[in-house]
């Protein structure tokens, strides 16, 4: 019982958040923001036991075509979108059951990185249950608002090649 209070007080883990998704005996696409990723993992669990079954985080997309240039913006509302749409993906590709999103210790705030990345999903194909006004504007999933111009339209097609 002590480490769990030791989690809670670190911030690190909600007890009542995480039995409820046990509960539901269903994979989970678990989403953390880091100072420099957005960091995306599908996970199982089987007798409160998690296996990680694979995960990326955002510095994946340099491999789609991410410029040199803008690594500081890898933990950005379009870095997320990309993610999010790169998981998705990949689940679809390895044919996995749809998952529940697992935000952990984030606050959900309305047109943040979390409703960036679960548009990715749902873009992506997964069937996730979500209100459209929760989302960010376009203009800000595509990268218009940053200062280095971030090539959208082809990364994504890249990764729908996948």
């Amino acid at each position: 019982m002590r480490s769990q209070k030791r989690r809670r007080k670190e911030n690190k883990t909600d007890y009542l958040k995480r039995l409820k998704l046990l509960k539901s005996e269903r994979p989970r696409v678990v989403f953390r923001k880091t100072n420099k990723f957005v960091i995306s993992e599908y996970v199982s669990s089987e007798a409160a036991q998690d296996k990680v079954i694979f995960g990326f985080n955002s510095k994946k997309l340099n491999e789609y075509g991410w410029p040199k240039d803008a690594q500081g913006s890898l933990k950005s509302i379009t870095a997320a979108y990309l993610t999010g749409y790169l998981t998705g993906k990949t689940i679809l590709k390895k044919k996995m059951t749809t998952p529940i999103l697992d935000t952990g210790m984030n606050r959900s705030i309305h047109k943040n990185k979390i409703y960036s990345f679960l548009k990715g999903l749902i873009d992506a194909g997964i069937k996730i249950e979500c209100k459209k006004e929760f989302f960010p504007e376009e203009e800000r999933i595509k990268g218009e608002h940053l200062k280095n111009k971030i090539p959208f339209s082809e990364i994504k097609s890249k990764i729908d090649k996948l």
